[in-house]
């Protein structure tokens, strides 16, 4: 059993924990409000984006000289799979869950014979998942959103990704990073962003944006070439906002119940001492009564 003085050193050690896990807490509900706010403001415009250029591609697909982003290598040999994670712990599950999804895509597209390359936006996903993949990893970029995000970050990913497609590095570019929901959920979201993938049909059956009729001028292939790059950096700088809103989160509402079982251990460590305590002073006083009685 802990000595009287073990326990009280252990006691003091979880109270500093507290201090130290409920002002990570605050931090991050600070950071989260402002965090949430940029994600939420820049969902309407990727979303538009999104539909205007499947607006655009279902005109312009299937004719000659397509840029090749929109129609693609002809090819799907080579898949590059951007892992966007944190550069920091402490935060639930949160690199967890995306690494974990990187690697059952990973396992299922080489299950079918593909090769795979990566390409880590975060220290924790590079830290994860070199331990399997070393040798796939391409490059690593950390300290992204160093003091604050901007689309100049996002802007430096997609310019790297255009070169490596380019080059003839890979044919089909997929980002896997968390889509804020709530402080408390995260969902894991896995996007196609070369060659550029149509939205997702809507819940009453048609595309999204396959309905409008749009007018353009110049013609729709100058202004794809144009928007096409583009959209990679909105798409990227989208990931990494709602990446960095997930973050805050779940850094929250881990911190929460890591206080929260400071707490309890707290109150459970003092319970122990209370009761060793009372044990030496009736050991004491048995001692004391004995010696008395011997007398």
């Amino acid at each position: 059993m802990p000595s009287l003085k073990d326990l009280k050193i252990r006691i003091n050690s979880v109270k500093s924990t507290r201090k130290i896990t409920s002002a990570m807490k605050m931090v991050a509900a600070a950071k989260l409000r402002r965090a949430q706010e940029q994600a939420e403001a820049a969902r309407p415009y990727a979303e538009r984006m999104d539909r205007m250029l499947g607006s655009l591609a279902a005109a312009a697909a299937g004719r000659p000289g397509a840029p090749v982003m929109l129609a693609g290598t002809g090819k799907d040999n080579v898949h590059l799979l951007i892992v966007a994670t944190a550069d920091r712990g402490l935060c639930g599950g949160f690199n967890s869950s995306i690494v974990r999804a990187s690697r059952g895509r990973i396992r299922a597209l080489r299950g079918e014979g593909k090769t795979v390359k990566i390409l880590c936006v975060g220290k924790k996903g590079n830290d994860q998942l070199r331990r399997e993949y070393r040798d796939d990893i391409m490059d690593v970029i950390t300290d992204i959103g160093r003091p604050s995000l901007t689309f100049v970050d996002a802007e430096g990913v997609a310019d790297k990704v255009t070169r490596m497609y380019e080059a003839g590095e890979f044919d089909i570019c997929t980002i896997v990073y968390n889509r804020f929901k709530s402080a408390m959920t995260q969902i894991v979201t896995q996007q196609q962003l070369i060659p550029f993938a149509p939205p997702e049909a809507e819940e009453g059956g048609e595309t999204a944006g396959a309905d409008m009729l749009y007018e353009y001028e110049p013609e729709e292939s100058e202004i794809l070439d144009a928007l096409l790059p583009r959209n990679i950096s909105v798409q990227v700088f989208r990931a990494l906002l709602e990446n960095a809103a997930s973050e805050q989160g779940a850094r929250m509402t881990a911190m929460d119940s890591a206080t929260r079982n400071a707490g309890d251990m707290i109150d459970n460590l003092t319970i122990q001492y209370n009761r060793a305590r009372q044990a030496a002073i009736t050991k004491e006083l048995i001692e004391i009564i004995s010696g008395a009685e011997a007398l």
